[in-house]
């Protein structure tokens, strides 16, 4: 490891107006499959939907201009372990040495997108309604391989290594001691954060807590536990076939989705509708606009090969690894319109649960679909750990 520290440089992307066309051309040039009469959306990505998204994709989405908002974010990117990470560094409106700095980490199938909304509701509080002194120096990493983070060219990172590289960031930016927050790969990002550096983690919060893994006797879990196990294998039996493909074969499904922007926007706008609390009409979490400027980036940037592969990486971390309790405080947010909550007593059994609520609104993507009610959980967990932080 070189002694250097490494140096983040201000990121600033505009898209080629070359690129631009050859997506419309794609776009416009899509080979339809057929489907069942009023199919709909059991099958998957609804026909006519698609076509109407395409459409508007094709001669109504203004990538500059979602270019441009994204640009009024902090940009910036850094090379840590060998790779090119790209985050948001958004620093609290009117520091006075009590902002906690907290890392976000995201999931699947998205990037930095996921927090957009809520940067500057955690930076200003005092300009949202909320007290001055929740204010947060935010961090808002692209996982490698997702976004505008360079993609691994050997092997694919797993969370336990994304911990190591986002610790390494905190430190980079002089951030010795700081909150973690996340969900889906997030969450397990979050996790390792954790685990494998307490001593700079205040506190862990999570919007999940993924897929249960328990390796012992059945006998030893609450009942509420075992109903949740049997309700996460029937999700996976009918919801699942995603995240076989991705930790099994993801090459496979690559070729077809980074040639394809209309297979690329049908892969992700059906995770998009099936796990955000918007039943049904994808369109009461998400406008168009958003769900381009989502599948927009996966296409630029050539990255849904990438981050698929996280899936495949994780799925070979030891069972020992999954089965080690956090320890450092943890709350968990269980929006209600998320996929496979977790009862509390699995929460405590993995982790030093000290916060469980269970907001009314938002599913998977809660710091898209519902910014202000994300933040204010944060707030709310993270109050008591910003004096931590700062001893």
């Amino acid at each position: 490891m070189s002694d250097t520290v490494p140096r983040p440089e201000p990121f600033d992307p505009r898209t080629d107006p070359a690129v631009l066309e050859d997506l419309r051309a794609r776009l416009r040039a899509t080979r339809w499959p057929d489907a069942p009469e009023d199919a709909g959306w059991s099958l998957g990505t609804d026909l006519d939907y698609l076509r109407e998204l395409v459409a508007y994709w094709a001669d109504g989405f203004d990538w500059p201009a979602q270019e441009a908002a994204l640009a009024r974010l902090p940009r910036f990117r850094v090379p840590l372990g060998g790779l090119g990470i790209h985050f948001v560094h958004a620093r609290a409106a009117a520091p006075a040495g009590g902002a906690l700095p907290l890392i976000l980490s995201h999931g699947w199938p998205d990037s930095f997108w996921r927090y957009a909304k809520v940067v500057p509701l955690l930076t200003d509080p005092g300009a949202h309604g909320a007290d001055p002194a929740d204010a947060f120096d935010v961090v808002v990493p692209d996982l490698p391989g997702f976004g505008f983070s360079d993609r691994p060219t050997g092997p694919p990172l797993d969370s336990v290594a994304v911990a190591g590289l986002w610790a390494e960031l905190m430190g980079v930016l002089g951030y010795e001691r700081f909150g973690a927050a996340g969900g889906d790969l997030g969450s397990h990002v979050s996790r390792y954060l954790g685990l494998d550096h307490p001593d700079r983690t205040v506190a862990v919060h999570r919007t999940d807590a993924g897929l249960p893994v328990h390796t012992g006797d059945p006998a030893e879990l609450a009942p509420e536990e075992r109903a949740w196990m049997a309700d996460a294998m029937t999700w996976g039996a009918a919801e699942g076939a995603y995240a076989a493909m991705q930790r099994t074969k993801p090459q496979t499904a690559a070729f077809g989705l980074n040639d394809s922007p209309a297979g690329l926007a049908a892969w992700i706008v059906e995770k998009l509708r099936s796990w955000s609390d918007c039943g049904g009409d994808v369109e009461r979490s998400f406008t168009k606009d958003e769900i381009l400027t989502n599948i927009t980036l996966y296409w630029l940037t050539g990255t849904i090969g990438s981050s698929m592969r996280m899936y495949r990486a994780n799925a070979a971390i030891a069972p020992a690894q999954l089965a080690r309790r956090v320890e450092v405080p943890s709350g968990f947010s269980l929006f209600a319109g998320d996929v496979v909550r977790p009862p509390r007593a699995w929460l405590e059994r993995t982790t030093n649960a000290v916060y469980v609520a269970e907001p009314p609104r938002g599913g998977h993507f809660a710091p898209f679909e519902e910014p202000e009610l994300y933040a204010q959980e944060l707030r709310e967990f993270f109050r008591p750990y910003r004096a931590k932080a700062a001893g």
